[in-house]
């Protein structure tokens, strides 16, 4: 790994503690629903609340979720772990604690690679546990009070904590994007930053090269890469202004304003003692044998980053080809099945790259809502190939098949005239008239210069209306040409 980068000649220091809501329909120790949007105290039922008489039964789904990020990273998977009360008081806590697990977590160690500046990374892990979110305040038309709601009081989540080996707010962004990415490609997290499904914490440190770890400050609650970026720099910078100051930095929790593009203290930092954690006496030790981690294993995807490696071997992509690619589950797939209809992988790889993600970027859309299924590009795909119609004419028939117009691709090539001209006689006549009319390019073209033979190349397909084949109509001109 390359050295540290130095911003004014200190380190920064960065660690991550992130929560993956997981893809399960109920709650991690009750039946109570998930879903994003519902009206406000909906979806919390009495074991939520922790009324009297309640007791938490665990989410096995939940654990399942757990298990298959712990073998996707690489991790040990606790045998046995233990649930933990960890004791605070806000307003949308509404038992007094939070249960959640403390010393022995269901995933330890493991880590995350990615690609920085062409370089790899990677990211120790120390351990993902389970734990239950707590409710919501609610700020906003409520005249001056604040409304709770507890909803999400319940939810599962995945806390993933990292080391703190990042030393630059663009590898926090690299590693959080990889982690993302990991966590929906499993299925076990839609992702969603917006709804709050995907949250970051950064702690925040900065420190001389060589010296000890300098004090942390832990910005809550990022929900987008952007505004990750955006406030570990302005926090590295904040921290270098004090210390530069003569001034000490103390402990505290931050958030970030993306307004101003500051961070601002919300509270000074607890440690673990504050929370007096104790084991919850309501659940037993969470017992994970053998078979069931290999039950997971066995109904895992295959990983993105096998499977880039596959296409590479198997299918000849370049590595970046193959990287992108394995961007997501589902763009894998539809590139799969197109290269599985017979078209060539690298053909299908360019126009995934290039028209379907023009497409899809402009519509703020993911592959899920292609319209041109992957049988009806890779039909597309192998006209070119076979020399039917032309780069460009396929990207008018793809248009039409975008537009939403039916039928099959020959049908479509046929009743837009596209097909390229198959006739080598007809096709070297209006070479040979293409020479005779520009005299002066002919001229330029036997002096040597390349741009004249470029400029006769594109009057032939001027005269064909874009209907010659560009590689035949200069063999022919060549030949015309001596």
């Amino acid at each position: 790994m390359s050295a540290s980068p130095l911003i004014r000649g200190y380190e920064v220091v960065i660690g991550f503690e992130t929560h993956a809501q997981l893809s399960t329909a109920s709650k991690i120790f009750s039946g109570a629903a998930t879903a994003f949007g519902a009206e406000p105290n909906t979806q919390a039922c009495a074991v939520d609340l922790a009324l009297p008489g309640t007791l938490p039964v665990m989410n096995r789904g939940a654990v399942a979720r757990a298990i298959r990020l712990g073998l996707a990273v690489g991790s040990r998977i606790a045998e046995q772990s233990i649930f933990a009360r960890k004791n605070y008081f806000y307003p949308d806590l509404p038992k007094g604690y939070q249960i959640s697990q403390y010393e022995i977590p269901v995933v330890q160690g493991g880590s995350v690679s990615f690609v920085l500046d062409g370089q790899p990374r990677s990211v120790r892990l120390v351990r993902a546990h389970l734990e239950e979110d707590a409710g919501k305040s609610l700020h906003e038309d409520y005249h001056g009070q604040t409304g709770i709601d507890l909803n999400r009081a319940g939810t599962p989540l995945l806390e993933i904590v990292t080391e703190p080996d990042m030393r630059s707010s663009a590898e926090a962004v690299e590693y959080a994007k990889a982690l993302h990415r990991l966590v929906v490609w499993l299925g076990i997290c839609d992702g969603n930053m917006q709804e709050g499904s995907f949250r970051c914490d950064a702690n925040v440190s900065v420190r001389r090269p060589g010296g000890p770890l300098g004090t942390r400050r832990e910005i809550k609650n990022l929900n987008s890469f952007r505004f990750l970026q955006q406030a570990i720099d302005f926090e590295v910078q904040w921290q270098i202004d004090r210390l530069e100051d003569g001034l000490r930095i103390d402990q505290a929790t931050v958030l970030f304003d993306p307004d101003t593009g500051e961070t601002r203290a919300m509270r000074s930092k607890e440690d673990a003692q504050d929370y007096r954690y104790f084991p919850d006496p309501d659940l037993p030790p969470l017992v994970i044998g053998p078979d069931w981690v290999e039950r997971e294993r066995a109904a895992m995807p295959e990983l993105p980053a096998a499977m880039a490696t596959r296409f590479e071997r198997d299918d000849g992509l370049p590595p970046h080809d193959a990287a992108l690619m394995t961007q997501s589950l589902p763009f894998a797939a539809y590139y799969e099945a197109a290269r599985d209809a017979g078209a060539p992988a690298k053909a299908v790889a360019n126009w995934l790259m290039g028209e379907v993600a023009k497409r899809l970027n402009a519509a703020g859309s993911g592959i899920e809502a292609c319209p041109v299924p992957p049988a009806l590009l890779a039909a597309l795909l192998k006209r070119v190939h076979d020399g039917t119609v032309s780069n460009n004419a396929a990207r008018q028939v793809f248009e039409a098949l975008w537009a939403g117009e039916t039928g099959d691709v020959d049908a479509v090539i046929e009743a837009k005239g596209l097909k390229q001209m198959s006739d080598s006689g007809a096709l070297e006549a209006i070479a040979a008239q293409v020479i005779a009319a520009n005299p002066k390019s002919v001229e330029e073209f036997r002096a040597g210069k390349d741009k004249a033979f470029n400029a006769l190349v594109g009057q032939v397909m001027k005269a064909t209306q874009g209907k010659a084949n560009p590689a035949q109509a200069g063999e022919l001109l060549r030949k015309l040409l001596g």
